[in-house]
């Protein structure tokens, strides 16, 4: 969704950080922004660190919102699933987003609890910064520029700690690793293998829902965006069905498909349906 752009300061030399390194051709890039990060945080900095991949805004050294031209922002996913009308959205972002309190707005003016918001808020923020921190395009470098005194026109919601930030990016890329570790599938457009269905809890599922939508021509984060959900839940549940062998690997030497569980444990089938019902909260 369109927003206002965020208010900057200029750049000096001093506050912008060293570039890093261009990791080796095939060398995993997680956590090369992770020293500035934390040297923002002990220094109580407030500004944008930002860079191709998209940008973490930060107030008092904590994280106060993130954002990626990858993924579905906090607007799409409140009018793509009918929470919000786009007229509404679009309100609160002109009225409020000069004085960065366009979230403040929509809670003042009951079109959202602040619970609500703030639920949104996190998930979006969450899923933006792993994408910076963890760009799909591994030649893209992580955010190498702090802009100070910058603000988001959102404006602050719940504030996230850099060390929290940081460990909730290192789980979800440990969860992508033991769904399937080909992350060849991340990118590629996402095409169904016959006619298999999906074992979960019904049609809503989340892998349903993404099984339904992959029509070969779209990548996982285009299906996000049409289905207005988070880009690195689709990102998983896409690696799930690549596992299960729903959707094909674009890779030759994809590791063998796991076998089914065995008949005297089918409790196992229960126990990932609420481990994926508590992954999509």
């Amino acid at each position: 969704m369109s927003g206002i752009p965020a208010a900057s300061a200029p750049e000096s030399p001093a506050s912008a950080p060293d570039r890093p390194a261009p990791a080796p051709d095939g060398a995993p890039t997680p956590d090369r922004a992770a020293p500035t990060l934390d040297r923002l945080a002990a220094e109580g900095a407030t500004g944008a660190l930002h860079g191709r991949v998209g940008a973490l805004y930060l107030t008092d050294g904590a994280v106060v919102h993130a954002e990626s031209p990858v993924v579905p922002d906090i607007g799409w996913r409140l009018t793509a699933r009918g929470r919000l009308s786009p007229q509404a959205w679009e309100e609160a972002v002109a009225e409020g987003g000069p004085g960065y309190r366009a979230g403040s707005l929509l809670v003042e003016r009951g079109r959202l609890s602040r619970g609500e918001l703030e639920l949104c808020h996190l998930s979006a923020l969450f899923d933006a910064a792993y994408f910076v921190l963890s760009p799909l395009d591994r030649s893209q470098h992580a955010p190498d520029r702090f802009l100070g005194e910058a603000r988001h026109w959102l404006g602050p919601i719940r504030p996230v700690p850099v060390p929290a930030l940081r460990r909730e990016v290192g789980r979800r890329r440990r969860l992508l690793e033991r769904a399937w570790p080909c992350p060849e599938v991340d990118a590629a457009p996402v095409v169904p293998v016959g006619e298999g269905g999906c074992d979960g809890p019904g049609p809503a599922s989340g892998r349903q829902a993404v099984l339904a939508a992959a029509d070969g021509v779209r990548t996982p984060l285009q299906i996000a965006r049409a289905l207005g959900r988070s880009a690195f839940a689709t990102l998983l549940d896409v690696r799930r069905l690549a596992a299960a062998g729903l959707v094909r690997t674009p890779r030759a030497d994809a590791p063998s498909l796991p076998g089914p569980p065995p008949p005297t444990a089918p409790e196992i089938s229960l126990l990932y349906r609420i481990r994926d019902a508590l992954e999509a909260l």
